[in-house]
């Protein structure tokens, strides 16, 4: 089981001093959260690529690469990487580069995206929002696996004899996941090509997280990979946590009552009661991390947002040490004792280079 952190790199303001960051401050401090999250003993850092007010992460590559030259183990990977509106080449080329410069530490999350204005920016039209992220995704498949790539769409222009420079670290691909919070469609391409499916369920109720990744899970085995229940699946998730509850409640509603998503709508408790969001103790987190699998089945990644909203940098160091000290030893033991053996682990770039049978680069 992988845990971990995601970050949508937003530039809120703190409801509870009236100060906005700047963006070289946030900036900075996405770098401070991911190097906490490996001192802290989490797996995995997610950052998201927004191209829009209020968010900074609009280069994602450039910001795992620092991360990575700064950390030895945390495996890195994105929350989402715009799959429509980035042409596949270049997402092809920029992780490929960014696999070798990690050392295989590296996956990454496609998703469509969902705010309208970015699509035109890039060319595109939000209406072809399912079909751009069929279409792109079956190319950057096939520009990982084939040396020579001839090719035609309806979104791009052709390809004839392209090599996509360098090549995956390896021979190995970066391991895929396909990220949606309502898409049935995108479920259904990650089962298609076997792919991880990570559902993000931080604004829906987990009847719908449910339906989602039960339809995956169908699919995944319809499709011939194995048996729905061996299907790779990750689940978004946000905690807030004090030692005592009513301080986590009180700490944290004004900065849940201004957010930028869902500020202004229910109420703290009308959320926290239909969603996994989770504000109290540690031990209370632990107890709802553990009910998330009555009703999606084993899973193979959690992570957590925990830095959203406003909350200050030292605040959400502060919460780092808790999930990392606290929180996540518990989740390991309680999950691992109890999980069938044949429920397979997140893939790795170390797995999937011993399920090929081959060879790492002897050079690294």
């Amino acid at each position: 089981m992988q845990f971990g952190i995601f970050t949508v790199g937003d530039v809120t303001t703190d409801p509870t001093t009236g100060r906005t960051p700047t963006e070289h401050e946030r900036i900075k401090a996405t770098v401070a959260i991911a190097k906490k999250a490996e001192e802290v003993g989490l797996d995995v850092f997610a950052t998201g690529e927004h191209h829009n007010p209020p968010f900074v992460p609009s280069a994602p590559t450039t910001t795992l690469a620092y991360v990575a030259a700064q950390t030895e183990r945390l495996l890195l990977s994105t929350s989402t990487t715009l799959i429509t509106t980035t042409d596949p080449v270049r997402i092809a080329e920029d992780y490929a580069t960014l696999q070798h410069l990690s050392d295989g530490r590296l996956d990454l999350m496609l998703g469509r995206g969902n705010t309208g204005p970015v699509y035109p920016w890039f060319g595109k039209d939000i209406r072809d929002g399912i079909p751009l992220a069929m279409e792109n995704y079956a190319l950057l498949h096939r520009l990982w696996r084939e040396d020579v790539v001839d090719w035609q769409g309806r979104f791009r222009t052709p390809l004839q004899g392209f090599t996509s420079t360098p090549r995956p670290l390896d021979g190995i691909p970066p391991f895929v996941w396909h990220g949606s919070i309502r898409s049935p469609e995108i479920a259904e391409q990650a089962a298609y090509y076997g792919d991880g499916f990570f559902a993000n369920h931080i604004f829906w109720p987990t009847s719908h997280t449910a339906e989602m990744v039960g339809l995956y899970r169908r699919r995944f085995e319809h499709y011939g990979h194995g048996r729905a229940d061996q299907a790779i699946v990750g689940l978004g998730g946000q905690v807030y946590m004090r030692r005592n509850s009513q301080d986590a409640v009180r700490e944290f509603r004004p900065y849940f009552d201004n957010a930028p998503v869902y500020g202004h709508g229910p109420s703290l408790e009308e959320f926290t009661a239909q969603t996994p969001l989770t504000v109290g103790s540690p031990q209370q987190v632990i107890e709802r991390t553990l009910r998330f699998r009555d009703y999606v089945g084993d899973y193979q990644r959690q992570l957590w947002l925990m830095d959203h909203a406003g909350l200050p940098l030292k605040t959400v160091l502060e919460q780092l040490d808790l999930l990392g000290g606290e929180v996540v030893p518990v989740l390991r033991k309680e999950l691992g004792a109890s999980r069938p053996a044949q429920v397979p682990d997140a893939p790795t770039h170390a797995s999937l280079l011993a399920a090929a049978g081959a060879s790492p680069d002897v050079s690294r």
